[in-house]
């Protein structure tokens, strides 16, 4: 994968994690970890509008909406004690936010595992994350379908 083929958003993060050294891209996911965004008001009081990632050994959560416009936003809850897994979910919501639903539904499947964080990190955290992505593309495929 090059970066070309990624919106510019997600190609920036990967070109952050890639320019690092193994121990500096721990630290970067931490850093994702405390700038997960805050949910919107409006979806605080509904947790039967997200999904449970249960690939994941923390409780994440994500639901995704599109706005009038057609982009893409992202909202996910992952327990401040998982850094890890909340610094993926960060990742992808700050990456994919703004997106065309095309854009979002053409990020590469594997984007999780180009990020350089392979030795850092367990396959299985890893695969929480492509199953973040996965559910990301089937609940815009779904919601985009609703509206056709």
């Amino acid at each position: 994968m090059t970066t070309r083929d990624l919106p510019s958003q997600l190609a920036e993060i990967r070109e952050d994690f890639l320019a690092l050294e193994q121990p500096d891209r721990l630290q970067l996911l931490l850093e994702f970890s405390n700038e997960l965004p805050a949910l919107p008001e409006r979806y605080r009081d509904h947790p039967d509008l997200f999904e449970r990632v249960v690939e994941c050994q923390s409780p994440v959560f994500i639901f995704v909406e599109v706005d009038p416009a057609g982009l893409v936003h992202l909202y996910a809850t992952a327990p401040a004690e998982s850094p890890t897994t909340r610094g993926f979910a960060s990742i992808l919501a700050q990456g994919l936010d703004g997106l065309s639903v095309d854009a979002v539904l053409g990020v590469p499947d594997d984007f999780p595992q180009t990020i350089g964080l392979s030795q850092a990190v367990s396959p299985l955290r890893l695969r929480g994350m492509t199953a973040m992505l996965g559910r990301t593309k089937r609940q815009l495929r779904e919601r985009t379908a609703a509206l056709a």
